[in-house]
């Protein structure tokens, strides 16, 4: 069966075989039969990939193609582009899921009988989940645009025999977000459940900027069981997102699912929706919003926002698109809570009882990670509150450490105790530090800041004391193992005799280490270890760009080595931080276990004479040679010696670094305590 022109990059090559890049490498230089290239470029050459599976084969390189790695491998080398690929696969596996007898009959034959009956049997399917043919946002494919697909689709629909076709699709569908994180806003799952559990089970769900569709996934995981029957409405300004929305949603859901192409601003395609919830991640600070066609839309009843308050435009959008007494849950940049500019429709949304919390998120909660995103939560009024009060919260204490996001289940359990405690009775009692309902009345002053910060009790004396107490309570102990650890006096003895010395170089050559470096790219979802990680000695914190590159992956024993900025630092690999990505300005030695002890190597390598005699020096930089790093050459018993002796240190050196960031912490608690009155001076 022909593959109708699929191409697979080196990367990929690599991947069905199992391999490294360089193996794929190799393979080209060494075998004059490895088949050519058939695209690409110069530097990232592209081959046919039925060639490439044959030539594996003939080699004994390869048993069989792994199934997801065969599928993937012809999506992204789709003559039509991967989302044009993954409309077409979606649409199969649609069909797979839900009429299999069709496709059992369209799939028997030849690809030309597949591609031929395919489009009337997705007509049926396309139709029943998502209306009409002129409403739909899938367009069915017509039979000449299946043909490239077919090999793509036989291959999705084999797939989804195993995990079944919802799970295929997602698999499908997450690889290639992975792949292309800067092209799609993406709201991650405990956010969006968040999110979803605020606004409570609805029948009719609206996402006005649904992007990849994780809201609305989110808002029918929270009702299928009580909601049967719930419709969910989508829009998006691309259509490629929309379509591929609407599959998920149609894939993952029983739910009716409705999701337009379009600028839900300035080509509103719901405006007779008056849905029960609406769910809304909008695009942050836009100035082409529709602002200047847009100045007399009936939608703008809080006030016709700014220029410069493009969500306050999507907050009003959503409120006019849900019935009276309906609940809005829009995630918005912090500034919206306290611009001058949005001071008005803020002061509206108050006076009119339609906003009734503002809730802070920890930082690392949404892109953009480095700045706390706030959560409001709207009601379209039904009649005028007679004392309206807005509940602000802030969840800012439950952020996490590093890249590793928020404490979710802290988050959660906070925020919906504090909101269903509000919802119930149109009260709270003061939650210190945490929550507190204010009288809006408090809010209407001249800047109208509803930022929660600057409204919530400080948290109490016992909290704050208690939390300080254990703080000191750790830094004791951090003490007291660092004197255990301090090393002993040296001793007035001889020196240790001169021995002959090697370097790095040398024992590379002797095959007594291999050596690697970083790279600028490979796989999205594998965490990396930068140099500022092994300068610092915390966890990989990095990410790299989706790119052909393999990733050099760590593992236990390696050394690892930054060539960047001068510092004598070398770091050894141990269980937690194995598996992350070598990141780049790093160089990673990987030692024989049978000649070289990682220890000693890494010890011997830290020494500043060493590291002096090896480095160049720029106007700005100094770059570190590392084959020209020189250690001296014993035996492995004289190398665990100094291996052992390597060791302690390091855990002295790192109990130093947990003493310092402790009593910083403590010192910092203490200022905060004596400023805001939660500890006495005595």
């Amino acid at each position: 069966m022909q593959d109708n022109g699929t191409e697979v990059t080196a990367a990929g090559i690599a991947r069905l075989a199992g391999v490294g890049r360089a193996a794929v490498s190799n393979w080209r230089r060494r075998h004059a039969d490895f088949p050519r290239p058939v695209g690409g470029t110069e530097t990232s050459p592209s081959f046919a990939l039925a060639d490439i599976e044959a030539w594996l084969r003939a080699q004994g390189k390869l048993a069989e193609v792994p199934p997801r790695e065969r599928v993937w491998q012809q999506l992204v080398g789709h003559p039509e582009g991967p989302v044009t690929a993954l409309t077409h696969a979606g649409c199969v596996l649609l069909l797979v899921h839900e009429r299999p007898n069709l496709w059992l009959d369209a799939s028997a034959g030849s690809d030309e009988r597949l591609a031929a009956m395919l489009p009337a049997a997705l007509d049926q399917v396309l139709d029943a989940r998502f209306g009409p043919g002129p409403e739909r946002t899938v367009a069915t494919p017509i039979g000449p645009r299946l043909l490239p697909s077919a090999p793509l689709l036989r291959g999705a629909a084999e797939l989804a025999a195993g995990p079944g076709a919802r799970k295929a699709y997602e698999f499908l569908l997450g690889r290639h977000l992975d792949a292309n994180p800067r092209q799609y806003t993406l709201t991650p799952e405990p956010l969006a459940e968040l999110m979803a559990e605020l606004a409570g089970p609805a029948r009719t769900v609206l996402d006005p900027a649904c992007g990849t569709g994780t809201l609305l996934r989110a808002a029918a995981g929270t009702a299928t069981a009580t909601r049967p029957g719930q419709e969910l409405y989508g829009q998006d300004s691309d259509p490629a997102p929309a379509a591929l929305t609407a599959l998920r949603l149609a894939l993952s859901t029983d739910a009716t699912v409705r999701v337009a192409a379009g600028d839900s601003l300035r080509a509103d395609a719901r405006t007779a929706l008056r849905a029960d919830a609406a769910l809304c991640h909008p695009p942050f600070n836009e100035r082409n919003w529709g602002h200047d066609e847009l100045a007399y839309d009936a939608r703008w009843e809080y006030g016709f926002p700014a220029r410069t308050e493009s969500e306050l435009a999507w907050v009003q959008h959503a409120l006019a698109r849900v019935r009276d007494g309906g609940t809005v849950v829009v995630l918005m940049p912090p500034a919206a809570a306290s611009r001058r500019s949005g001071r008005r429709v803020r002061a509206d949304l108050l006076r009119r009882g339609a906003l009734r919390a503002v809730i802070a998120l920890p930082v690392g909660a949404a892109p953009p990670y480095n700045i706390p995103l706030h959560l409001w939560v709207l009601r379209r009024p039904e009649r005028a509150p007679a004392q309206p009060e807005v509940l602000l919260a802030d969840a800012g204490q439950f952020a996490g450490e590093g890249r590793g996001g928020p404490d979710w289940r802290s988050v959660r359990d906070a925020v919906l105790d504090a909101w269903g405690t509000y919802d119930r009775t149109g009260r709270l009692d003061d939650r210190p530090g945490l929550a507190r309902c204010l009288p809006v009345i408090e809010l209407l002053d001249d800047d109208v800041d509803l930022a929660p910060a600057r409204h919530l009790p400080p948290p109490t004396a016992t909290g704050g004391t208690g939390r300080l107490t254990d703080v000191r309570e750790r830094l004791d102990e951090t003490l007291r193992l660092t004197a255990e650890l301090t090393p002993a006096a040296p001793g007035t003895g001889r020196a240790a005799p001169r021995r002959p010395l090697t370097t790095v170089g040398e024992l590379a050559r002797a095959g007594a280490l291999t050596l690697r470096t970083g790279t600028n790219g490979g796989h999205a979802r594998v965490p990396v270890l930068t140099d500022h990680d092994v300068l610092t000695g915390t966890g990989p914190s990095g990410t790299l760009p989706e790119s052909d590159e393999e990733p050099v992956l760590t593992e236990p024993g390696d050394v690892v080595v930054p060539v960047l900025g001068g510092g004598t630092v070398a770091r050894v690999i141990d269980d937690a931080t194995a598996g992350a990505a070598l990141g780049r300005s790093l160089v990673l030695l990987r030692p024989d276990p049978a000649a070289l002890d990682p220890w000693f190597l890494a010890g011997f390598l830290r020494g500043t004479a060493n590291h002096r005699q090896a480095s160049s020096y720029a106007s700005t930089a100094t770059r570190l040679d590392v084959r020209r790093l020189q250690l001296p050459r014993l035996p492995l018993e004289a190398q665990r010696g100094y291996g052992d002796r390597f060791r302690a240190l390091d855990e002295f050196e790192r109990a130093l670094r947990l003493a310092g960031r402790l009593g910083e912490q403590l010192v910092r608690g203490m200022y905060d305590g004596l400023t805001d009155g939660t500890v006495a001076p005595d």
